[in-house]
């Protein structure tokens, strides 16, 4: 008995039941993408063995509390005691509390909603009465067996008797179909019978007839009835301007119970509580007809925001507890200096040779660079409804047609205002980037570009049938040339769209109750009268004047239109300060100046700090120098994510361009703040930074600023976000510093003894670093919880984003602790734990949204190909890990 006991209250279990648990969950991600949401709920998240090792790990943290008397330490304590407190409310919630879903249409008054869980549900009607019976299960499309049910209905002196034959599961997109296949037995005689239905969906009813006596089968959610009436009175639905995409829904309702009732206005994020039930504006009807509620009845709430909070006292008071790990950590640091910093300024302007150029390119580019700038202030109407200056759109044209900002020493504004005018002209202009060899000979291209018109002969588009074979193949069989081929399609098409003013919706619709504004073709097509007499003089008398050099005539039809767009838009038109803050914006292009900073300063120091663990040497007033001048970019990158929230009107992390800025901001101060004083920490700090930074400005991910959907209009967006992609900083830096740890490994040597206190510093560093990411991707998390359940009803949905974030604080909970098994408390297994742990929030951030379905994802249709760059890293991070293992033996680090 006390052998099991002693083994329930180990440090070994503990990380025994981590693995099981992080497995499981991250295992369930790829069922439920290839089999669906029940399977993984059938064979994982409801599975009695999941449930058996998250009780066993209540267990045996209840048991290593008792066992470490942590009462005696209140941050341990409450950090460590809100996880069993958590699995009470959790378990308050899964068992006695249920979700339903209600559909209502506009002046209809209804209790009836219908269940999340799927039910099999029977009724038998033998002439004089009807018999009922249901049974809750989900159903998975792998290990079928598992399946397997047989129900014997007794009535009437008569048995029914229904069972499991077969199940069939089709995917397609994100549209799931379950096909329940069933044997019902009367009287000796077998009916055989498919029911249509999935988990949140009324199933399609099948009718059985056995000599008079009438067989109903039905599986999928299960009609409830509420103790109270809603009645929708209205139905809102707001858009973005000009756009189909919604800015919100709301519903305006009455709530009746027996003699009482009142009005409450739902919207998203603003849910209706009455008698423990909770309303949320979860969807609308297609006909925007009704509205569609998440009603959840939670009894474990309270109990659960509880330990949430006992969760976030717990940490916040860890890191100031002199006994924790933490404190000693960096205590340890401090009696350390791995030496200095070394930096290098350089300029990060450049300088393009215009080569040989029209007569019209002199001249235009001499001449048209104030009526360009003037051009640029007016404002455009995206086509998600975002207001924003033409300066945007034509930084995002050039951008996407040549690769830079600037061509031929003219600057974007310039490039699609002379494209506008003189398609003529710029049509056989070299402008497009093309990169493939095999394009270059087809199209006949010699340098970096090529002009519009060499995708044609005659009337003929040379890419035609590539373009069709390319768009026909797999995404995962796709080539390089297929690729190329789709992207420069895409280049040619908005040049194109650019020619004919396609892209630009400049015009206001008068009295458009959307917001509606129009390209210079839609508003001659749709206005009539004095507007359309208008909009014809502007649009000649701009394109003729730029055409013939006469700008002073062009700017008085700028005026004209300026004028046009503030009355006829001026609902929607943004402020004029915001305006210029946004020219002023991209003018600066301060991010991708920033990224080379990163990246070639990063790797400078890293190369300076790793010389410096074999020769010492000490230059005090360059350290100090160094660190002036990363605290000087650290500080521009905030005043460009700040002058972008104000820009946007929300928190820049809302996307991922966004949000990979703000994790190599995370990054940096991480560095500044906590690991200024070691060289390795902060090279590793402005590497990773400079490798965020210059993910984000790869081809395919988006930069520009968009609108929020409903959903994100929320604080707790705010809070969630910013704390958990704020620890991918710390986290990345805990990567980064345990790859350093295992090259000096490799250099290993009895007669250097300064590398094996350079790699314990390093890992030390490297352990605080990962305390304070795993304490923010823990909080960050719960507030996600906390931020699900107040946007539409639920803390944990099991959705993979949410999953692997669940596997990643696991992932980090088991390194942190490896430490406690004597036989795993090595530098080398905790060097080479830090550095691959961090492939758990790879695949939460970048996994997730490309290669698994769920709410967070992009994944649709078939799957983005690997990147090639992922097996070389790889590749190298196994070989240094061999190259190291020679060296591993290494004395603890005693803190």
């Amino acid at each position: 008995m006390q052998k099991l006991l002693d083994f329930l209250s180990s440090y070994k279990l503990m990380l025994i039941l981590f693995f099981f648990l992080g497995t499981g969950a991250a295992v369930a991600t790829f069922i439920e993408n290839d089999f669906g949401t029940s399977s993984a709920r059938v064979l994982v998240y409801n599975n009695i063995w999941y449930e058996i090792v998250m009780s066993l790990s209540i267990i045996n943290l209840i048991l290593i509390i008792k066992k470490r008397k942590m009462w005696k330490s209140p941050a341990k304590f409450l950090f460590h005691f809100s996880f069993v407190v958590m699995l009470i409310g959790a378990g308050l919630t899964r068992y006695i509390g249920y979700e339903g879903i209600m559909e209502i249409k506009e002046g209809q008054t209804s209790n009836q909603i219908y269940s999340l869980e799927p039910y099999l549900q029977i009724s038998i009607d033998d002439g004089k009465k009807t018999y009922y019976k249901d049974y809750q299960f989900d159903l998975t499309a792998l290990y079928k067996d598992y399946n397997k049910f047989k129900y014997k209905i007794d009535f009437n002196n008569k048995s029914l008797i229904v069972e499991y034959d077969d199940y069939i599961y089709a995917k397609k997109g994100k549209s799931e179909m379950g096909i329940l296949k069933v044997k019902v037995t009367l009287n000796n005689i077998t009916k055989k019978v498919k029911l249509i239905g999935k988990r949140g969906t009324r199933g399609i009813p099948a009718e059985i007839d056995f000599n008079k006596i009438k067989v109903k089968l039905v599986y999928g959610a299960k009609d409830l009835s509420l103790p109270f009436y809603i009645k929708l009175k209205d139905f809102v639905l707001t858009r973005y301007p000009g756009s189909h995409a919604p800015s919100s829904y709301e519903s305006y309702i009455t709530v009746i119970d027996k003699d009482k009732s009142f009005d409450y206005h739902i919207f998203m994020n603003h849910p209706l509580t009455y008698k423990n039930f909770k309303f949320f504006q979860s969807s609308y009807f297609p006909d925007e007809s009704g509205s569609v509620f998440s009603v959840n009845n939670d009894p474990g709430k309270w109990p659960t925001y509880l330990s949430y909070l006992m969760l976030l006292i717990g940490l916040i008071l860890n890191f100031f507890d002199k006994k924790s790990r933490f404190f000693k950590l960096t205590q340890y640091i401090k009696k350390t200096n791995l030496l200095i910093l070394f930096a290098l300024i350089f300029s990060l302007n450049y300088q393009l040779n215009a080569g040989e150029i029209a007569k019209y390119l002199k001249e235009f580019k001499k001449d048209s660079l104030d009526i360009s700038n003037k051009w640029a202030k007016l404002i455009v109407q995206d086509n998600m409804g975002r207001m924003e200056p033409l300066d945007t759109l034509n930084l995002k044209i050039v951008q996407k047609l040549t690769g830079k900002s600037s061509l031929y020493g003219l600057n974007h504004n310039q490039i699609v205002l002379g494209m506008l005018t003189r398609p003529e002209i710029w049509r056989y202009v070299k402008m497009i980037k093309v990169h493939h060899p095999a394009l270059k000979k087809l199209l006949k291209v010699k340098g970096k570009y090529m002009a519009f018109s060499q995708a044609f002969d005659k009337n003929k588009y040379l890419l035609a049938n590539l373009v069709e074979k390319a768009n026909q193949t797999n995404p995962n069989q796709r080539g390089t040339l297929d690729r190329e081929v789709i992207k420069l399609d895409e280049r040619l098409n908005i040049a194109y769209m650019v020619y004919f003013a396609e892209l630009f919706k400049i015009f206001p619709k008068p009295n458009d109750p959307n917001n509606t504004w129009l390209t210079p073709m839609q508003a001659l097509k749709e206005l009539q009268g004095k507007n359309k007499e208008i909009v014809q003089k502007i649009i000649a008398g701009l394109i003729n004047n730029v055409a013939n050099n006469s700008y002073n005539e062009a700017n008085k039809f700028l005026y004209l239109l300026d004028t046009y767009q503030k009355t006829f838009g001026k609902k929607v038109y943004p402020d004029i300060n915001v305006i210029k803050a946004e020219i002023f914006f991209n003018k600066l292009s301060l991010f991708p100046k920033l990224t080379v900073a990163y990246v070639s300063l990063g790797f400078i120091l890293f190369i300076i700090a790793l010389i410096s663990v074999f020769k010492k040497f000490n230059i005090k007033l360059l350290t100090n120098l160094i660190f002036i001048i990363l605290a000087i970019l650290f500080l521009l990158q905030t005043f460009g994510m700040g002058l972008r929230w104000y820009i946007s009107g929300h928190a820049p992390w809302s996307n991922t361009y966004e949000s990979l800025i703000y994790i190599a901001w995370s990054a940096m101060f991480a560095g500044l703040i906590f690991f200024r004083k070691s060289l390795m920490a902060l090279s590793a700090t402005v590497v990773m930074a400079g490798i965020f930074m210059f993910t984000a400005h790869l081809s395919s991910i988006d930069p520009q600023i968009t609108n929020l959907v409903p959903v994100l209009k929320s604080y707790w967006l705010t809070l969630h976000v910013s704390i958990i992609t704020g620890s991918y900083g710390f986290l990345a830096i805990g990567a980064m510093l345990g790859f350093m740890a295992l090259i000096l490994f490799i250099f290993r040597n009895k007669s250097n003894q300064q590398i094996d206190k350079t790699i314990k510093n390093i890992l030390a560093i490297d352990e605080a670093a990962l305390l304070i990411g795993l304490a923010m991707l823990t909080v960050g998390n719960f507030i996600g919880g906390v931020w699900a359940n107040e946007s539409w009803g639920r803390y944990w949905g099991w959705d993979p984003k949410e999953t692997w974030a669940w596997v990643s604080i696991i992932v980090y909970a088991f390194v942190t602790h490896m430490r406690l098994i004597p036989k795993l408390d090595s530098p080398y297994l905790f060097a080479v734990a830090s550095t691959l742990a961090f492939s758990s929030i790879l695949m939460t951030y970048f996994g997730v949204n490309f290669y698994l379905s769920g709410m967070h994802s992009y994944a649709t249709g078939d799957p983005v190909p690997i990147p090639t760059w992922v097996y070389i890293l790889s590749a190298i991070i196994f070989s240094i890990i061999a190259l190291a293992y020679r060296n591993k033996d290494l004395g603890k680090i005693k803190v």
